[in-house]
């Protein structure tokens, strides 16, 4: 069996008692730390709190190399990540690939940014469009997918969830760096739709025990230190009364 189980959204405590029971009972855990990471725990953590030896996995490795799925067949294997495995559309696609091969698979969830993100801003979480991802541009690749994909949910007054981008090499893109790169974007399209004075918020380590919750405006973002990772970010739509009382607590004065 192939079972993805989620590690929550920031120490290794976070895992659930039956993700627990799961990696206990695994003959081969697998950890994928290349769309998110738990920042509040080491592997060696996890190794000491699971009582199990954890076997990282690069971005080569969960794409193209995909050996344990075919170990699946004979093996108890667990393939953790942080948040909510199925979250990720790389691994609803690992998934169906086992399926697909006769391989039976479960799957064990966590907790997620989708759904924490609003609950620590008190934003209504169906009031949320099309969640975003905000890479950091290369030479030839400067992509404006994001800034549209806000834009779509501004028509509807829906707000936007941004994950930001996160490098194998341990690079982790803050709130100031995102906002920047969405007011780059705007430049390029030749849109003002988000500006400096544009309403944003920037949640910072959550699942901890002290979480950062900001919102202000983008131009003050720029400036702003915003701790250590991992960050989000979210553009609000419509706001009604209860989230405008809400993300004022959140306001610096």
């Amino acid at each position: 069996m192939l079972t993805f189980v989620g590690l929550g959204l920031y120490g290794v405590k976070d895992i659930s008692v039956r993700g627990l029971e799961a990696v206990r009972s695994a003959d081969i855990v697998y950890l994928e730390s290349y769309t998110s990471r738990l920042m509040g725990s080491s592997i060696k953590e996890m190794e000491d709190f699971f009582r199990k030896k954890v076997h990282p996995l690069s971005r080569d490795d969960v794409e193209r190399g995909r050996e344990y799925i075919e170990e699946a067949r004979e093996r108890n294997v667990v393939f953790l990540t942080a948040g909510d495995p199925m979250v990720a559309t790389t691994h609803v696609d690992l998934r169906i690939e086992a399926m697909k091969k006769g391989i039976e698979t479960r799957v064990i969830h966590g907790q997620s940014i989708i759904a924490a993100a609003p609950g620590l801003l008190g934003l209504q979480a169906y009031k949320f469009g099309k969640t975003g991802s905000i890479p950091y541009p290369e030479e030839g690749f400067r992509p404006t997918t994001p800034y549209k994909v806000m834009l779509d949910n501004l028509k509807t007054g829906l707000h936007t969830l941004f994950l930001l981008d996160i490098k194998e090499e341990g690079r982790y893109m803050n709130p100031a760096e995102a906002v920047e790169l969405l007011l780059e974007m705007g430049k390029n399209l030749g849109d003002e739709t988000f500006n400096d004075e544009s309403l944003v918020c920037a949640i910072s380590r959550a699942g901890s025990d002290e979480p950062g919750i900001w919102c202000g405006r983008a131009k003050e973002a720029l400036r702003r230190d915003f701790g250590p990772p991992l960050h989000c970010i979210v553009v609000p739509g419509n706001l009604h009364f209860m989230e405008e009382e809400a993300l004022e607590m959140w306001m610096e004065e």
